[in-house]
């Protein structure tokens, strides 16, 4: 018999928002290859953006990770091609263990983005002149709230909404509560093999 088991529905995102200037960013530049060496992905997000941040002496640079008025952010508004380059899984674990719940941008990289709904994390889309409004007014005001609508395609922050793409197999995976494959078959493990067993062209 297969186990019940719980995915979180995410229809809904609400924080305050960090701004990352700059398209194409890849995956080298999110977590750099070094601190790839790890068991698991726990503590992956103090490295987030790590040379970006820190000069070859870990001395501080100019970067918004670094501020202390975005340190509660959840939502990062990005630019166009977000997430480019190698592969790599841990960008996404590095910015979700950072605190990122939900990606606002022009584009993101489709590798990128498929890792990122793995974790229940949106990447909503929209245009270049919105994604620098939206840049601006939390570089402005940090505080403030941002409210992503996965279900609605929507984002409202300064007292006005904007419409937002959300791809559709995304939202349909956010909303319904089927983005985390991984549970989803270790919960249907048992009908797998059973399956399995019954296919003539496997042998054991």
């Amino acid at each position: 018999m297969s186990e019940e088991v719980e995915i979180p529905e995410v229809t809904e995102v609400h924080g305050k928002g960090v701004p990352i200037r700059g398209n194409d960013i890849d995956t080298d530049q999110i977590i750099p290859a070094r601190f790839m060496k790890v068991v698991t992905f726990d503590g992956l997000g103090e490295f987030s953006f790590f040379d970006q941040r820190f000069d070859e002496n870990d001395e501080p640079k100019d970067h918004p990770m670094n501020e202390e008025r975005f340190q509660d952010a959840s939502v990062m508004v990005v630019n166009s091609n977000f997430g480019c380059g190698s592969s790599r899984e841990h960008a996404p674990q590095a910015l979700m263990r950072w605190g990122i719940d939900a990606f606002i941008g022009e584009s993101f990289a489709e590798i990128f983005a498929g890792n990122c709904l793995a974790l229940g994390l949106p990447t909503v889309t929209t245009d270049s002149e919105t994604v620098e409004e939206i840049q601006d007014f939390v570089d402005e005001n940090p505080d403030a709230e941002i409210d992503i609508d996965v279900a609605e395609e929507t984002v409202t922050y300064d007292g006005q909404t904007v419409d937002v793409t959300v791809n559709e197999g995304q939202r349909k995976a956010l909303v319904e509560g089927i983005w985390d494959t991984t549970a989803l078959m270790k919960a249907n493990q048992d009908a797998i093999e059973e399956t399995a067993e019954n296919l003539p062209y496997l042998d054991g």
